[in-house]
């Protein structure tokens, strides 16, 4: 049978380049970077290389760029990190969006163990943070704002520039969870008034378990994790030179063909709805997101009257992979978050699916997953 992967914002395939950039380093060095040897020299000059290809392509100086496991632990070295800073200058507020990954709500939720209070914003009907809101709630000892760059379930972009500048003019600090905006918008953060800024590696093509964090100059980051000197004393441990390697490799490679791949994601997303469209008819689809305002690689629909248990199930059965943007909790697939705070009625929130696309995909393989949703929407509504 063949299958078809339409759930890139969940993880994508590795480049082959990238794949090929990480065995040499697994087979060809074994030193730790650490080391002042020439084999740890070695491995630390392949660890310099990758970190001036990425800081390079974002804007920062090198050392302002740290490596992480991945997203989730840059969000949490970000925000705890920050927090923590911030609280020995007498500042204990944090402020969030109701529609941020789970890795800033959930640091957000240990802050607020540990003392410190977090103001949550909600989103209009398009997922969209009002920077007004983001103004009122800023208070004399607020450290943080945390609000991601593009929502993971809707692609609904954020608008970080005027939500930074707000930032700027009140002495707090933004970070940004930017890590389904990597490889599919221009990120410079010359440019945007950003103090931290979280990427992974797994959604740009190259593995997983790597990500990384973009610290500004003098901002202030106590580390989470101890135990060495690595990353300039701001994250121990011995550093995945291959996984940073590949990352380095897939970064290069999306952020150089990004000018040929956002238009022809664009044109994916755009054809997938109309199909869809035409299959169900105008009526029982509902795309969830803003209008204009979305990273070309994620759509969110809802297909009234299907619920999202079933419509998944069914796109397994014919071979496609798509995510319902849903936690399973107890085996039972619960409602988005995230379009629950976009007040959206309870049909729509579920029989909501999100397709993602990437790297493998094309305008022919579409529309064949076309056809075969095509076949079993007719025996589901037979079935009705």
């Amino acid at each position: 049978m063949d299958r078809v992967y339409y759930d890139h914002a969940a993880s994508s395939p590795m480049n082959p380049e990238a794949a090929k950039a990480m065995l040499e380093v697994m087979t060809g060095t074994y030193g730790n970077p650490s080391s002042t040897h020439s084999f740890g020299r070695a491995v630390r000059q392949l660890l310099n290389r990758s970190r001036d290809t990425i800081a390079h392509g974002i804007g920062c100086t090198a050392g302002e760029l740290v490596f992480t496991g991945g997203g989730t632990e840059s969000d949490n070295a970000a925000l705890i990190g920050a927090a923590r800073a911030a609280r020995k200058q007498g500042k204990s507020h944090i402020i969030t969006s109701a529609t941020e990954h789970h890795a800033v709500l959930q640091s957000c939720e240990a802050l607020e163990r540990e003392g410190f209070r977090v103001t949550i914003v909600p989103v209009d009907e398009h997922g969209i943070v009002n920077p007004a809101d983001v103004e009122r709630a800023i208070e004399s000892d607020t450290a943080l704002i945390s609000i991601m760059y593009v929502n993971n379930e809707t692609g609904t972009i954020q608008p970080i520039e005027e939500i930074g500048e707000l930032a700027r003019s009140k002495s707090v600090l933004l970070h940004v969870d930017a890590v389904q905006a990597l490889g599919v918008l221009a990120i410079d953060v010359r440019q945007l008034p950003v103090d931290l800024m979280s990427f992974s590696s797994h959604k740009i093509n190259g593995p997983q378990g790597v990500g990384a964090l973009y610290i500004r100059k003098g901002t202030a980051v106590e580390p989470i994790q101890y135990g060495g000197s690595q990353e300039r004393k701001r994250r121990a441990g011995t550093e995945n030179v291959a996984g940073i390697v590949g990352f380095a490799k897939a970064f290069e490679l999306s952020v150089n063909s990004l000018a040929e791949r956002k238009p022809f994601l664009e044109q994916l997303r755009y054809t997938w709805i109309e199909r869809m469209r035409e299959i169900v008819g105008a009526e029982g689809i509902v795309v969830n997101g803003h209008p204009s305002n979305y990273a070309p690689h994620i759509l969110n629909m809802s297909f009234i009257g299907v619920g999202t248990e079933s419509m998944l199930m069914n796109l397994d059965l014919a071979g496609i992979a798509a995510s319902g943007g849903s936690a399973c909790t107890a085996g039972a697939l619960e409602p988005s978050y995230v379009l629950q705070a976009m007040n959206f009625s309870q049909e729509r929130q579920a029989s909501a699916v999100r397709f993602s696309f990437g790297l493998g995909n094309t305008m022919e393989e579409l529309e064949l997953a076309a056809k075969k949703v095509a076949t079993f929407m007719a025996r589901v509504r037979t079935n009705a």
